[in-house]
């Protein structure tokens, strides 16, 4: 974003800030208690998002039984989601801008509540693959429109501990998630898992009507339409061709030539980025080492922990024969131990600086993914129970570690495309981590009885645990190790 845009966001927010005279005998209010409501809102919005995704984990055996598929074969109902929300989230700087973060926000949230609504009475899994990415639509501009809002409204030094806060909530949809899915597949149907979502929209756009600011720019500039369609279609294929690695046979040539065509598609984005003024990606901030960093080890960690929980369940209910309800409540560890993590991170990146933290909290987790092998059919509940949390509490700490990282050596004029960024690397790297752990699961799957279940997922989780580790010496390369001063992450 130029700095006549930084300049007229920054009026736009001040303008939001001060719609009533303040007292000089009163004390100034934070930021965060300023916009306490933006971040109720923008809670609500990552709480309905974690709900979906945690509630569909846990109902994927279901789904798979009710529309006549392998439970591994739902994988394209997941990823076609995801994808979706890492091809349109570039195209969020640009609405706000010309639109206004009020407008965009408030459709997403239409969007998604109808999306979840067709899911909801889909018949067959292209139905259903449909309304997923009718979802994503909407999904695509909750996640970055709200990170980009607080990144506008909040103090610096508030941030880390405003995005905790948030991001908070979205674990309570993960604790509320498996639990809920669990129940609802167990004694009612699994299509009540997409409907929860239409109240919660609904309550969502009125929030945004009285709580959001309307950031916007009197003329915004062009939008990379030719750059969008190249990254679009080269993120397509490359998924494609990870969906055809699961065929039997395998088509080589098919997948040969999808891979070509998206490096082939990638390059020319390079070419084109470096050659327009407003690029739907600006690749200039990967000379900032925190900008570049943060994308490329989120990537590869990501692509060895997305398809985790759901390898986790089909474990579970598969292999080991656990009720849909007892497979969700194993995943409440999970969530409690992120939501025990994220009041901890300020006091981590004080103590031990970003790159400390990242390096050594990625090889621990890489750890704890490697003993998830351990596990069996007879395996005690309070082990798995306590292995989960001890997991959910690490990669409760990578995530806000690797989300905040991306904007510490950024000026403020680059928030929004830093936040478009981060939200498509971490929606493209979910994406392929989801249809990777299925693709190594199913690759190990010698047949379909409980064992084979049970076998086929300790292989996959030792070769994801192999590509975790390797994330660490991504982020080996951040320059220095001092703690970062008190004042970046505490208020």
């Amino acid at each position: 974003m130029p700095p006549q845009a930084a300049a007229d966001l920054h009026a736009a927010a001040s303008a939001a800030s001060t719609s009533a005279p303040v007292s000089p005998d009163l004390p100034e209010l934070s930021s965060r208690e300023r916009f306490r409501g933006l971040l109720w809102l923008v809670a609500a919005a990552f709480f309905m998002q974690a709900l979906d995704s945690t509630v569909v984990n846990t109902a994927v055996p279901a789904m798979a039984e009710a529309l006549q598929v392998t439970p591994l074969g739902m994988r394209t109902a997941l990823t076609s989601y995801v994808l979706t929300l890492a091809i349109l989230i570039p195209a969020s700087p640009w609405l706000c801008d010309r639109l206004g973060t009020r407008r965009v926000f408030g459709v997403a949230i239409i969007v998604f509540g109808v999306g979840s609504l067709l899911c909801g009475v889909a018949q067959t899994l292209p139905q259903l693959v449909a309304a997923r990415v009718l979802q994503g639509v909407g999904g695509a501009s909750l996640m970055p429109v709200g990170r980009y809002v607080l990144v506008r409204s909040i103090a610096k030094r508030e941030f880390v501990r405003a995005m905790s806060t948030v991001a908070t909530f979205g674990l309570l949809g993960s604790v509320l998630g498996p639990l809920l899915g669990g129940a609802l597949v167990q004694f009612t149907s699994w299509r009540l898992i997409f409907l929860i979502n239409v109240p919660v929209a609904i309550a969502g756009v009125w929030m945004n009507q009285r709580d959001m600011p309307d950031y916007r720019l009197e003329r915004a500039n062009r939008f990379d339409l030719f750059g969008f369609l190249l990254f679009a279609a080269a993120s397509a294929l490359l998924l494609t061709a990870s969906e055809l690695a699961g065929s039997k046979p395998v088509p080589w040539e098919r997948i040969g030539l999808c891979s070509l065509l998206a490096v082939l598609l990638g390059t020319i984005y390079v070419w084109h980025s470096r050659r327009t003024a407003h690029p739907v990606a600006d690749l200039s901030l990967l000379r900032v080492r925190s900008v570049w960093v943060s994308l490329a080890g989120g990537l590869f960690t990501r692509l060895g922990i997305s398809g985790m929980f759901l390898l986790l369940v089909l474990f579970l209910q598969v292999g080991c024969g656990w009720s849909p309800l007892m497979a969700g409540l194993m995943m409440v560890p999970q969530a409690l131990g992120s939501i025990s993590a994220k009041w901890m991170i300020n006091r981590a990146l004080v103590h031990f600086g970003y790159r400390r933290l990242l390096l050594g909290n990625t090889l621990i987790m890489a750890v704890l993914l490697a003993a998830f092998a351990l596990l069996g059919p007879t395996s005690p509940v309070w082990f798995i129970t306590l292995l989960t949390f001890l997991y959910g509490s690490v990669s409760g700490l990578q995530y806000t570690a690797m989300n905040t990282l991306i904007y510490n050596d950024l000026d403020i004029q680059h928030a929004s495309m830093a936040s478009s960024m981060a939200s498509t690397a971490q929606y493209l790297a979910m994406s392929f981590g989801i249809a990777l752990s299925t693709l190594l699961m199913e690759a190990m799957l010698q047949g379909h009885a409980h064992d084979d279940y049970v076998v086929a997922f300790r292989w996959t989780v030792l070769l994801l645990a192999a590509i975790t580790a390797a994330a660490s010496r991504v982020f080996s390369r951040l320059r220095h190790d001092r703690p970062l001063p008190v004042a970046a992450v505490t208020e």
